[in-house]
């Protein structure tokens, strides 16, 4: 085991700042108002040159092709596919890669190679980890590898593998802080973050592949784990903040964790444990049929067969550093790989808020009034803090990017999008208020959906706060007539329960019955009283109380 401290960057933690991240990278924007967007970069030149990338992560257990496309600081998973190749299984006791394994991760790059040919216009960036590093034939490996396919594998050390998952980390996470737990078939790594910045990084031979081959048993295998704990806890002291755990086998953990629990959403990225959670679901594990909890969860054989050593190594992870809680991460090395390509100033910013002004720019009928909508409900939500506001600005710019879903599905298609889809920084409860903004964008009542189970993620009154969202979403979407079209303004008081309506003149034909109906849900929905009005004239075009 050794350590070393990674290249300090500076990030910003969009989770807890007060202020919104976007403005740091201003300096270089025109004389236009962005406003609390900034200026988009995905049409950036650097953004624009890791629009599609290709990286293959071969690991112990498992070979992996992902291609990346989309917005750059938030991509879309344009390929995923795995082969479980199990390249470090035996390698305890030979010192070699298992043949068969070897093999079938020969045949896996090959595969991948056609596939890049057809997909990619730059090569494929491949790294391997614990296994091929600690081979002796691994050098042979990556020849052979080289001549068959033109491939260059570049073979990792254990610190830069706790270092990319911890910018994987990142790439979802900006700011994030606390403690990466990485664990692959031969290895385990751990690297601090602090602030957007990987400090110290740990690599330890904890895989459950070479736990197999631990001799003594269970008692043997416990024994080790605790010898290598105690080490790695000697050399990054206290890490009493978040745990977050990356690799196949802590997933699996995660998926019987929501069985146990019977968790009503399965997206992994972002699902939060407690200790006394993990300690539940190992005495579940170790009670249960493993093949039936297979089966149940969706895992697969070869991976649920690490599963009982993974819960040994958790357990004296979580009793060692005694996290505050625990997070599951999708994203890790592959992502770390990407975020490693980025220019500092796309690493700094917002990847929900990016990922949202790429799809406006793609699907919606109007790019661009995203940023108007969200200038108008904004007073709605004052002197809110800015985890909310990357909420509100998020589902503002997505208000319209389902249009061409049937409409009497619209709305249910917002949701099932903004809960499942693959966005970084979204906790699961925000996913929800998200999706219940973007649902009540295109329908009066949430009742009656395929999705009211999942409701429940989210506080009665931030389910409230939601549908008011949605409802001025919804009002403001019937005066959308361009990009940068003045669309009046809104003035909520919300002591005198009142809300204010102000028009423009040449505007006024836009408020027609469709719209006062939908502004009286808002109302209605708000318990207030209602006034429009048109700029620079005296009276009101309307006077409502829903209170009466």
């Amino acid at each position: 085991m050794t350590i070393q401290p990674a290249a300090p960057h500076r990030d910003l933690d969009t989770a807890t700042s007060g202020s919104d991240p976007s403005e740091a990278a201003r300096s270089d924007a025109p004389a236009e108002d962005w406003g609390p967007y900034g200026r988009p970069l995905f049409n950036d030149p650097d953004a624009r040159a890791l629009s599609r990338v290709g990286v293959v992560d071969v690991g112990s257990n498992s070979v992996r092709l992902v291609v990346f496309d989309g917005a750059a600081r938030s991509p879309a998973y344009f390929y995923n596919e795995k082969i479980m190749c199990g390249l470090g299984a035996g390698l305890s006791d030979t010192g070699k890669l298992n043949p068969k394994g070897r093999a079938r991760a020969l045949e896996a790059l090959k595969r991948f190679q056609m596939l890049a040919k057809g997909l990619l216009k730059d090569p494929l960036t491949v790294v391997a980890t614990a296994a091929v590093r600690d081979a002796s034939d691994g050098p042979e490996f990556c020849a052979e590898v080289e001549a068959a396919t033109g491939l260059r594998i570049r073979v990792i050390t254990g610190e830069e593998e706790a270092r990319l998952s911890a910018q994987g980390v990142l790439l979802g996470w900006p700011g994030a802080y606390g403690l990466i737990c990485d664990i692959g078939g031969s290895s385990m790594e751990l690297a601090e973050i602090h602030d957007g910045e990987v400090g110290k990084c740990v690599t330890s031979n904890l895989g459950p592949l070479k736990l197999k081959d631990i001799k003594g048993g269970r008692r043997g295998r416990k024994a080790h784990i605790d010898e290598v704990m105690a080490s790695l806890r000697d050399q990054l002291g206290d890490q009493r903040d978040r745990l977050f755990l990356v690799g196949g086998s802590w997933r699996a953990i995660a998926r019987l964790d929501m069985l146990r629990r019977n968790y009503p959403l399965t997206v992994q990225h972002e699902y939060r444990m407690t200790a006394k959670d993990v300690r539940e679901t190992i005495k579940f594990i170790e009670k249960g049929d493993l093949e039936k909890l297979r089966s149940e969860c969706g895992v697969s054989s070869a991976r649920m067969a690490l599963v009982p050593y993974a819960i040994d190594v958790l357990s004296r992870l979580i009793k060692t550093f005694r996290p505050k809680d625990i997070a599951i991460s999708s994203y890790g090395i592959r992502e770390g790989l990407l975020y490693e390509q980025m220019p500092d100033r796309l690493r700094q910013r917002d990847p929900l808020i990016e990922a949202a002004r790429f799809a406006e720019a793609k699907d919606a009928r109007v790019p661009g009034f995203g940023k108007t909508l969200y200038t108008f409900v904004k007073p709605l939500f004052s002197g809110a803090p800015y985890a909310k506001m990357r909420l509100v600005k998020a589902a503002c710019v997505l208000h319209d990017v389902s249009w061409r879903a049937h409409p009497d599905y619209r709305a249910e298609v917002c949701f099932d999008n903004a809960t499942r889809a693959n966005l970084g920084g979204l906790k699961h409860s925000e996913r929800i208020f998200l999706g219940l903004a973007l649902l009540h964008r295109y329908r009066n009542k949430r009742q009656g959906t395929h999705f009211e189970h999942l409701y429940d993620l989210l506080p009665p009154e931030k389910q409230k706060e939601a549908e008011i969202l949605g409802k001025a979403m919804r009002f403001g979407a019937m005066l959308m007539v361009g990009e940068d079209q003045d669309i009046g303004s809104l003035r909520w008081q919300p002591r005198k329960r009142l809300l204010h309506v102000e028009l423009p003149a040449a505007s006024t034909a836009l408020f027609g019955e469709v719209a006062e109906s939908r502004l009286m849900s808002l109302v209605n929905t708000l318990k207030a009283e209602v006034r429009v009005t048109v700029a620079g004239t005296r009276g009101a075009l309307l006077e409502k109380d829903a209170r009466d």
